[in-house]
């Protein structure tokens, strides 16, 4: 197994010391996200449903292809020179309509 990078985004880095960047060993999507919350367990329950599945909120890029739309999604393998993603959905309501983004 090599190790690669996972990008983590903001809102998931108080949960890795702050840490931009981590590097874990995996030889697949899934293996890279399991070694990184076992590196850092308090991820489990922001990327992980009860059930164990990758919650449907949280997408993840492998480079720059979504790893939802991959033929083998999470299963699908990774070398050293891969990147991983973590981009949490963002919802939110209408703004002000004076900001011109309501219409």
């Amino acid at each position: 197994m090599m190790a690669m990078k996972i990008h983590i985004p903001t809102p998931l880095r108080a949960y890795t010391d702050k840490q931009e960047t981590v590097t874990v060993t995996g030889a697949s999507v899934d293996g890279a996200l399991k070694a990184l919350v076992a590196a850092h367990p308090a991820l489990q329950q922001h990327l992980y449903s009860a059930d164990g599945k990758l919650r449907s909120f949280v997408n993840v890029y492998l480079n720059d292809e979504d790893v939802r739309y991959l033929p083998a999604k999470e299963e699908t393998p990774t070398s050293e020179n891969d990147e991983l993603t973590i981009i949490p959905s963002i919802a939110g309501g209408c703004c002000r309509p004076s900001d011109g983004c309501c219409r």
